[in-house]
């Protein structure tokens, strides 16, 4: 495992990830969220925030490595692909139990796929194995 590769993909996606989210959610959906505002804080909270995209960027990442450890942008957007998959899921589980709108639902299945392909690319693209020198 190649610990200093596998950290500088954490960088970058966590990075590519918090600025998605804010180009994504803090401008493309402004309105949806605005017109639905009681259903919001007035306010994120920042340091949670930042968190959250940190908690998230490092288990993509971890897992990522871990488990796939391939230098290779397709495979690790497949591996986004799947992980978008995933958090459509759960964004399902969480419109049968919230009062989203479909439109807010779909905009966040858009969101999902986009932004993890993406991250997956990129770690995937970042992300080398340690070489390993064995004779047979």
């Amino acid at each position: 495992m190649n610990h200093k590769r596998g950290f500088l993909a954490f960088i970058v996606a966590f990075v590519f990830m918090f600025f998605f989210g804010f180009v994504w959610h803090g401008l493309l959906m402004k309105p949806m969220y605005n017109a639905t505002g009681a259903l919001w804080r007035p306010e994120p909270i920042f340091p949670v925030l930042i968190l959250g995209h940190a908690i998230v960027a490092f288990a993509f990442t971890g897992l990522y490595v871990s488990k796939v450890g391939v230098n290779c942008a397709g495979v690790g957007f497949g591996y986004g692909l799947v992980i978008g998959i995933l958090a459509c899921g759960i964004n399902i589980i969480r419109f049968a139990v919230e009062p989203l709108t479909t439109n807010i639902l779909l905009m966040w299945f858009a969101a999902d796929l986009i932004c993890f392909a993406i991250m997956g690319a990129l770690v995937g693209a970042i992300y080398k194995p340690l070489s390993t020198n064995t004779i047979v």
